[in-house]
């Protein structure tokens, strides 16, 4: 009887950005370990995927390990198996971009290992039927996605014991299906289950092979799982032995092997998709509560469920417009430098853009682009180093296309694609995004000089995990299981946290509330202020270089409003950008006029955003006087505790100051933005910046007006 065949694919990744301890320790725990053990088993053949990331931190931090993974290679017992080498989500970057990450890929296993690839991972496996057209004309011949992509094609788990050819445009690739069973089976059941689940593919499908692609991280960096890999439970080292001592109906064949010496089974045309757990995250947070439902509903009918996908990978932008807006400067920023690249330059111009192009790739590193156990949205090293890759593209392509000059240019354009026109203001020294339709606030504010990107906030929002909170006990730590099933609390009471904000986390809002209103209805988010002023759409009457003015007229009625009734009050804000000793000048002065019979009484404040990411590092730091507060700061301060009115915030570590301007305010308020998210360490409060409240007390007759006015001074630290 022929051997049935296991392919395995293990893929290993840490993301742009991710703190060097925690590469440290998942090499420690998990990458170091597992080749380890592969080498005392040489019976165990397999595909090892690293991402670029991974690579560059193995050539700073751990050379040696390239050694041990050359005699893998060498001895023919790993495949090592290529993919973009930013670890992209393939479908979410333009096709020259898909082009160059996998060769870039592509030509580093080949000068590393002596060989180009002949496969690719696919990130977080997301597929879409124009990929097959892709990946062939970069020379990709295989990959691998889930059984569920296959089950929602319409086919039967049966028929996935052997690959398919998936087409585009007439240019094929091959396809593994890799089998959920097996990934929630591997490492966490007994070595007796899993051979007999491998005894009863082998006597159905005689000949043919069952296909796994999972992380390297699942073998010994996930909770619990490293005593139960490689300490006192062995369980890899058993299952590597398992399988050499099983060889006589069961062998290991790394995946392109198998595509070389065996025939597809045919031909699968497959709809967009990625594994089972990603499609459900990105569903909108009410659409997947609902699907949820559904699916406990049907949990006995699988019939059933095989017919319930749930939603795509690109459902990220619509649930997190801040997912698109990173996105979308991605784009912005990758034509651009692919413009330039088409112009006669010069020696030193083209290697400015070489580095501008390093930069963009490195953007283009999936993890902070979306949510779910895994992903990085709301993590804010992630988010900001991505940000930052993109700060540092965007202002050498300026410089290659504009070189010398200290000109402010402004852009109109749809940059969020939201189907608003916004207005994109840049210099040597800054890049800010104003949002009419957003409330007239300002988005994006890039310091260049120092690379980094000032606003990039979250707004906390209704996410489905949420309930969670209130529907189980806390999962002891320790406990081996797969990462989907464990609900770990990093500490106590964070349904505390738990707040929701109106609009997302942009800068210059105008909040227009009631004199009732408190510094803890602030901090609650209980100010129910007005919501046309505050998030409006605002029409923008007069731009220049460096100033714009735009306004919105609205009714102040409901809990606004008086006995009279109706009355109209009209905004109009006058932003200016200027550059200022080392650094630059954002100002927003705010024009409130009232039309009606009788005045009104209440509060106004101009509220900024700002991101030091690091709350609790001596570094960064609010600063009033020679008072220094750290980034969690929760307070009220008035007027008369801010010298001249300015507020100073910190981050030396970045060495970006800010100064916030607003002499005749009457109160700053100040409080911490933190969301409440869920990682692979479990649900967790993170700090997502801080947002500062200038309030004044107000009352308008009718035909007056009230005027303020708020500064943000960016400048060197030190």
């Amino acid at each position: 009887m022929s051997r049935f065949h296991l392919v395995l694919l293990i893929h290993a990744h840490q993301p742009v950005g991710n703190f060097d301890n925690v590469y440290e320790q998942t090499f420690q725990r998990s990458y170091l370990p597992f080749v380890q053990h592969l080498t005392r088993h040489p019976q165990v053949r397999l595909g090892l995927h690293y991402s670029g990331p991974l690579f560059e931190w193995f050539e700073r931090r751990h050379p040696e390990f390239f050694d041990s993974l050359s005699e893998l290679v060498a001895r023919g017992q790993v495949e090592m198996v290529g993919g973009g080498f930013y670890e992209p989500i393939l479908i979410s970057i333009p096709p020259e971009d898909q082009a160059e990450q996998l060769a870039r890929m592509s030509g580093y296993l080949k000068e590393k290992f002596g060989s180009a690839p002949t496969g690719a991972w696919l990130a977080e496996r997301v597929w879409e039927p124009q990929l097959p057209y892709a990946l062939s004309s970069s020379d990709v011949r295989y990959t691998l996605v889930d059984d569920a992509h296959f089950v929602a094609a319409g086919f039967e788990l049966a028929q996935l014991h052997g690959d398919y050819v998936a087409e585009d445009r007439g240019r094929t690739v091959r396809v593994f299906p890799g089998l959920k069973a097996l990934r929630y089976l591997l490492p966490f059941s007994s070595i007796e289950e899993v051979l007999g689940l491998f005894r009863g593919y082998s006597e159905a499908h005689p000949g043919g092979m069952a296909a796994m692609g999972d992380d390297c991280e699942k073998f010994g960096a996930w909770p619990g799982t490293y005593d139960h890999c490689y300490g006192n439970i062995g369980w890899v080292d058993r299952f590597f032995a398992a399988l050499e001592a099983a060889s006589d109906w069961l062998v290991s064949t790394p995946p392109g092997e198998w595509v070389a010496s065996h025939p597809p089974l045919g031909r699968a045309d497959l709809p967009t998709a990625s594994y089972t757990e990603m499609m459900q995250w990105s569903l909108p947070t009410a659409a997947l509560k609902k699907f949820r439902a559904i699916s406990d509903e049907f949990a006995l009918r699988p019939d059933v469920l095989r017919f319930l996908p749930g939603g795509h990978w690109r459902g990220f932008f619509t649930k997190y417009p801040e997912s698109s807006l990173l996105h979308q400067k991605m784009v912005r920023v990758s034509g651009q430098t692919r413009g330039l690249a088409s112009r006669r330059l010069g020696k030193r111009q083209r290697a400015t853009l070489a580095r501008a192009r390093i930069h963009l790739l490195r953007a283009q590193c999936n993890d902070a682009y979306w949510h779910g156990v895994f992903g990085g949205i709301y993590a804010p090293h992630l988010r900001t180093e991505l940000w930052r890759e993109l700060v540092r593209a965007e202002a050498l392509a300026d410089d290659v296309a504009t070189p010398g000059s200290l000109a402010l240019q402004v852009e109109r354009r749809d940059f969020d694609a939201d189907g608003a026109e916004e207005l994109y203001v840049t210099s040597p020294r800054l890049a800010a995004l104003l949002q009419p339709s957003g409330g007239g606030t300002l988005g994006v504010l890039d310091d260049r000089r120092a690379g980094a990107t000032l606003i990039n906030s979250m707004q906390r929002r209704v996410e489905a995990y949420h309930s969670r909170f209130y529907e189980v006990a806390p999962v002891a730590r320790g406990r081996v299981g797969s990462i989907h099933d464990h609900v770990l609390f990093k500490e106590s009471g964070l349904e505390r946290f738990l707040r929701y904000d109106r609009w997302p986390r942009s800068s210059f809002r105008v909040l227009l509330f009631s004199a009732e209103k408190t510094f803890e209805d602030y901090c609650e988010l209980r100010l129910d202020e007005h919501a046309a002023l505050a998030g409006g759409a605002y029409a923008l009457r007069e731009g220049h270089s460096h100033c714009f003015i735009m306004d919105l007229q609205a009714s102040l009625s409901g809990n606004q409003a008086d006995a009279n009734g109706l009355r109209q009050l009209r905004c109009t804000k006058h932003f200016s950008f200027t550059h200022e000793g080392e650094g630059f000048r954002v100002n927003c002065a705010t024009q409130l006029i009232l039309s009606g019979a009788s005045a009104f009484r209440g509060q106004v404040g101009i509220e900024l955003v700002l991101n030091f990411l690091a709350p609790d590092e001596p570094d960064r730091f609010f600063e009033i006087s020679s008072s220094r507060h750290r980034l969690r700061w929760t307070a009220d301060v008035p007027s008369s505790d801010v010298p001249s009115g300015a507020l100073r915030l910190v981050d030396e570590w970045q060495n970006v100051a800010a100064t916030i301007e607003a002499p005749s305010a009457a109160h700053f308020w100040i409080a911490p933005i933190e969301t409440v998210s869920e990682s692979e360490e479990g649900f967790e409060r993170v700090y997502q910046g801080s947002q500062i409240l200038m309030v004044w007390p107000v009352e308008l007759a009718a035909t007056e007006d009230w005027r303020g006015e708020v500064a943000l001074r960016i400048e060197p630290a030190r």
